[in-house]
């Protein structure tokens, strides 16, 4: 089974903190004012991140789960 989770192209992250201010369910975090990361087992895949980034840095990519 396919799902979506964001994924941050860390040279394009401007590390800002929108992402992280938007996701409802907690799921990013600037990494020591570099870059976001995403915790993928909280990401429900919502592209709320995305949409909001300045940079453009984050998109949606399909993962497998396990069913």
């Amino acid at each position: 089974m396919a799902k979506k989770s964001a994924f941050v192209s860390e040279g394009g992250c401007v590390a800002c903190g929108a992402c992280e201010n938007e996701c409802p369910r907690d799921a990013v975090a600037v990494w020591r004012g570099c870059f976001a990361k995403i915790n993928r087992e909280k990401c429900i895949g919502c592209g709320l991140c995305a949409r909001v980034c300045p940079a453009n840095a984050i998109s949606l990519v399909k993962r497998e789960v396990e069913a």
